[in-house]
């Protein structure tokens, strides 16, 4: 039998009224009138559910490192190491070294003998690095100091010359009788930081009487600048003399038999007390000058390892005063470019050139390749002057410099002149 439910309905009682507040809309108002704007639409949009707004890709941190690194490896270096080891067959060494920068974009000098290698290079840090960890795996060149600093303007040198040299380094008669490979010929190497102490604890020298302001038990430092008088016309060790060479293949220091020469740092000094303190630039020439000061019996000799651009950048410009010139296409270098970890006091770091023309200040610490050019000497000028009939400059060709710092007693003769456009 079927069972009916019977649901019963009631209407619903209206809603309660408050019997002291009533509230009354306004009336509602009539759309504006539509304006038509004779103006293009704008071209943005809002995106609808069918264009969805682009969200930023996601990039892991492993690949941004990666990328950085490549950024880092096109960037350009120029790089720099020697070291004095026996080669039985250097020209072999050589085509092995050709044939590894095969496909490698290196430019640069690169020079091998029975004594060793002499390497300045410029390319990418990828292919410039490359080749000295190649290098370095040979276990006769394990531990050769190589140093890098920036090239901003790509490739510092023209060119690549890799080949086999009887002289590493420019030198009348060559290097090649040199005892080069004996450690024991060679000047005791300092490290920056034994470098640092030494100038800080002998307060430097006044080299133009040879008196050491800082004598100890009799000793005396002199301090022995074993560049050209160009390069330390920009920048130098305070209380180390002007050299009088204008090329290190000439460097005759310690080697002058007259009795009193001025031009002449070593001459008159007691080979037994002294320490003779050399630099350079890389080191090299120190190396290889020290063997043959001590065929002349000088006893005390003292090299700094990696030459003033190590000691720049561990050390900072304590005690150095302007830029450092190099050999290759950016010529002048301020200290700040090794990333040197502390800076010496910019008023004991100044250091204000003079023009080789006339004797004026010369601030911008980089030499000028002379406009002439059957001329290929380097010169500090700001002498400027204006062809009238052309309306060009022109630029003196100074036939010989200063012999010290100091603005020359008189005007020096000029050979020749250039016009530039």
């Amino acid at each position: 039998m079927a069972v009916h439910h019977h649901i019963l309905l009631r209407p619903l009682s209206a809603p309660l009224r408050h019997t002291h507040l009533s509230f009354s809309l306004p009336p509602l108002l009539p759309p504006p009138a539509r304006v038509r704007s004779s103006l293009p639409a704008p071209a943005c949009r809002l995106a609808t559910h069918a264009d969805a707004i682009e969200e930023p890709e996601f990039v892991p941190p492993e690949v941004e490192e990666a990328a950085e690194e490549d950024k880092g490896d096109a960037q350009f270096v120029v790089v720099t190491f020697y070291k004095f080891v026996p080669l039985d067959d250097p020209r072999a060494e050589v085509a092995s070294h050709l044939q590894f920068l095969q496909g490698r974009d290196i430019h640069g000098r690169i020079y091998m003998n029975e004594q060793g290698i002499n390497a300045q290079y410029s390319g990418p840090h990828k292919d410039a690095m490359a080749y000295a960890d190649w290098l370095r795996k040979d276990y006769r060149f394990r531990g050769m100091l190589v140093q890098t600093s920036p090239a901003l303007n790509g490739h510092a040198f023209p060119r690549l010359k890799l080949r086999y040299k009887p002289s590493l380094v420019q030198l009348e008669g060559g290097s090649s009788h040199l005892p080069l490979v004996d450690p024991g010929m060679r000047a005791t190497p300092l490290t920056p930081l034994e470098w640092r102490e030494r100038l800080e604890a002998w307060k430097c020298i006044d080299l133009s009487s040879n008196k050491a302001s800082g004598d100890t038990f009799g000793r005396k430092l002199l301090l022995l600048d074993v560049r050209n008088d160009y390069e330390w016309d920009i920048g130098h060790f305070q209380g180390a003399q002007r050299p009088n060479v204008d090329c290190f293949r000439s460097t005759s220091f310690g080697l002058s038999e007259e009795v009193e020469d001025p031009s002449d740092p070593l001459n008159g000094v007691d080979k037994e007390k002294t320490d003779i303190l050399m630099y350079c630039t890389g080191g090299i020439r120190c190396d290889v000058y020290s063997t043959i000061l001590r065929k002349k019996g000088f006893c005390n000799l003292y090299t700094l390892v990696g030459g003033v651009s190590n000691y720049l950048k561990m050390e900072g410009a304590a005690g150095w005063v302007g830029n450092l010139f190099v050999f290759d296409g950016r010529l002048s270098l301020p200290p700040a470019t090794f990333g040197s970890p502390a800076e010496a006091d910019a008023d004991d770091n100044r250091w204000v050139g003079r023009c080789y023309s006339c004797g004026s200040e010369v601030v911008e610490l980089r030499h000028r390749n002379c406009a002439n050019i059957d001329c290929n000497r380097l010169y500090l000028s700001v002498l400027r002057v204006v062809c009238g009939r052309a309306g060009r400059v022109l630029l003196l060709r100074v036939q010989s410099r200063p012999s010290a710092a100091t603005a020359p007693a008189g005007p020096p003769e000029i050979q020749k002149m250039a016009c530039l456009p």
